[in-house]
């Protein structure tokens, strides 16, 4: 498995759209309902890439597998902090440690980039949850009713933060 860092969306944009179809259908609650229109992902990927949101994708079998976003704080008291986002992996391509990696990849750049305290949330009783604890994320609550599934359903939050230091 590879990690890269995307920098520019135009060339990885329809893959990235297939891939983010594919885990809104699977169920993932991603801020999108289902059936996620091929016009919207394209819509998002388009405006993801700024001075403050990095963009890794995960390359295992030629394909991208997965992705997740670093949110570099940009408030003046905010320096040491980031939020991990949108960490999906491909259905096809999940159980096979991608999300593992990259999230420590997120980590890592996170360390580089001076940010040592890590925010994150995600749909409370989600495979994630699991992920986020066994790579030491502290849980710091729950959030009843915080969006809904791809489907409709209202769905409760988990949310967390990580000590980088």
């Amino acid at each position: 498995m590879q990690i890269r860092e995307i920098n520019e969306i135009y060339h990885h944009q329809e893959e990235l759209s297939h891939l983010f179809q594919e885990v809104v259908a699977s169920g993932a609650s991603m801020n999108y309902f289902h059936p996620m229109h091929h016009e919207t992902a394209m819509r998002y990927w388009a405006g993801v890439l700024s001075d403050h949101h990095r963009l890794f994708v995960a390359i295992l079998d030629g394909k991208i597998a997965g992705t997740v976003q670093l949110h570099l704080s940009d408030k003046e008291n905010g320096q040491h902090r980031a939020e991990v986002a949108k960490l999906m992996t491909h259905p096809d391509f999940q159980r096979k440690g991608v999300g593992k990696a990259l999230l420590q990849h997120a980590e890592k750049m996170a360390t580089e980039e001076n940010r040592w305290l890590l925010m994150l949330d995600t749909e409370k009783g989600s495979a994630a949850n699991a992920l986020y604890l066994s790579e030491g994320y502290q849980l710091i609550g729950e959030v009843p009713a915080y969006s809904q599934d791809p489907f409709g359903k209202y769905k409760d939050g988990n949310v967390y933060y990580k000590l980088l230091k």
